[in-house]
Parts: C-alpha cells; structure tokens; sequence
C-alpha cells in the first residue's frame, strides 16, 4: 500500500493542460506518469476504471467565504499477491 499526494496553487490554465496530458496518457492505453510535487508516480490503470466525481461547497456561519471543491478519482485494479507487488512506483 502506498499514497502519495500534493497540493499546490495553480492557474485554471495550467490545471487544464495537466488534465490534457493526463486525459491523453490514459487514452494511450500505456503507463501513466504523474508529477506530483518533484517526484514521478507511474501508474498502469487497467480497464475497467471507477470515475468518481464529486462537486462540493462547505461554508460555515460567520465566514465570509465558501470553500468549493471539484474532486476526481479514478480507481481500478491490479494483480498483486504480495504488498511489493501493489506498492506505487515512485522516482524522484
């Protein structure tokens, strides 16, 4: 088991064209590679994929703010008999 994850302030623009890139990655069938703050995830999704998407808004009384959020996720499973076998491939 492992989890790697990043968070980072970006343009609309450049969130676009990260999602582009990983919108043509999945469609290449191949391996997937994610940039995730300085280190490279490579993942290989198999068919068939769980998309999840969710739309949230979170205000509170007092805020002058809403946090709204739009999550993605993609899930899906890989042959693993060992927990080597279901460790994420990270390089730095």
């Amino acid at each position: 088991m492992g989890e790697l994850e990043t968070e980072a302030e970006k343009t609309r623009k450049q969130i676009a064209l990260y999602l582009r890139d990983l919108a043509d990655q999945l469609e290449a069938d191949g391996a997937v590679c994610l940039d995730l703050g300085g280190k490279e995830v490579v993942l290989n999704p198999t068919d068939p994929v769980t998309f999840k998407l969710e739309g949230e808004s979170d205000w509170s009384a007092g805020e002058t703010e809403a946090k709204q959020s739009i999550e993605l996720e993609l899930v899906w499973r890989t042959p693993a008999t060992t927990p080597e076998e279901g460790e994420l491939t990270i390089e730095e």
